[in-house]
């Protein structure tokens, strides 16, 4: 039997668009608590915004539908990025 940390996955997610100003970040926090993924969030000199996450795939789905459901008009473009899921982080915060 696989243990849950190889079933997770971890993405590393940048968000482009009108995302920042938005509340954003806090609905990231809100959702990631919701559907129980771990990792952070924090804006970007660039305009964008950037996630690491990590959680179950369904969970990981349904925060990442949550958001793009929010902040759909928003949104220009998702870049997504999978990565080796480690399991070391818990809870998930606001990076300044």
């Amino acid at each position: 039997m696989r243990s849950k940390k190889n079933m997770n996955k971890h993405y590393h997610i940048y968000f482009s668009g009108q995302v920042q100003g938005i509340g954003f970040r806090y609905a990231a926090l809100n959702a990631a608590n919701r559907y129980g993924v771990n990792g952070w969030v924090r804006n970007c000199r660039d305009g964008k915004v950037e996630i690491e996450a990590e959680g179950s795939p369904d969970d990981l789905n349904n925060f990442l539908n949550h958001l793009e459901s929010e902040f759909g008009s928003y949104i220009k473009k998702v870049d997504r990025k999978e990565l080796a899921a480690g399991g070391e982080r818990k809870g998930f915060e606001i990076k300044y």
